[in-house]
């Protein structure tokens, strides 16, 4: 009995031989490669919370913020509640640098110079105080909370934003502390939560 050769049959036999030891092969290495890294985390991206003012105030007042440190936002409402808007914010660094509860804004200053605190001080002896510029910590605007040496600024240094960065204070991009300065008269009541 003769056999013929099939040329058919051997590529097909061939190539299914291949297909199978290659997925083979695949799947062992699969199983003993470590896992892909995760992509990396974008530190700087706020994940915003929502807030209703009725959460916080009695009223609006003459305008209301809350500055939500958790989630990296600073919340808006006017006087009469019919402009609300929300910014992303730069956070204290570490708990003992954040002071939560209400205040109010007692004073408002275009292009502030900055001065270092005696806390600073203490941990930057060769810190000097800055005058309005480009160098300057607190950007183009600053409001001036009732808390001793609390603020609510602009920043030059944009990669502050959405990052636990300040020794306390609650930062913004210049724009959008350009435009909330406009909107909050001395007076608008803050709760840092």
């Amino acid at each position: 009995m003769s056999r013929s050769f099939d040329r058919r049959l051997f590529l097909g036999t061939a190539g299914a031989a291949l297909t199978l030891g290659a997925t083979s092969a695949r799947a062992q290495m699969n199983a003993i490669r470590p896992p892909e890294p995760e992509p990396p985390v974008n530190r700087n991206i706020s994940s915003f919370t929502g807030q209703n003012w009725q959460d916080h105030f009695q009223s609006l007042g003459v305008a209301s913020i809350v500055a939500d440190t958790r989630s990296r936002a600073l919340h808006y409402w006017s006087a009469d509640g019919t402009d609300y808007r929300v910014y992303p914010t730069s956070v204290p660094r570490s708990e003992e640098l954040t002071k939560r509860g209400y205040t109010e804004i007692v004073r408002k200053k275009e292009g502030p110079s900055w001065t270092p605190t005696a806390s600073q001080l203490e941990r930057f002896p060769d810190w000097k105080p800055i005058p309005p510029g480009p160098d300057n910590p607190l950007g183009t605007h600053a409001m001036y909370l009732a808390w001793p040496a609390y603020i609510i600024h602009g920043t030059h240094d944009t990669r502050k934003i959405g990052r636990q960065s300040s020794d306390g204070c609650i930062g913004l991009f210049n724009a959008n502390i350009a435009e909330l300065f406009e909107l909050c008269p001395v007076g608008t009541q803050v709760r840092v939560i």
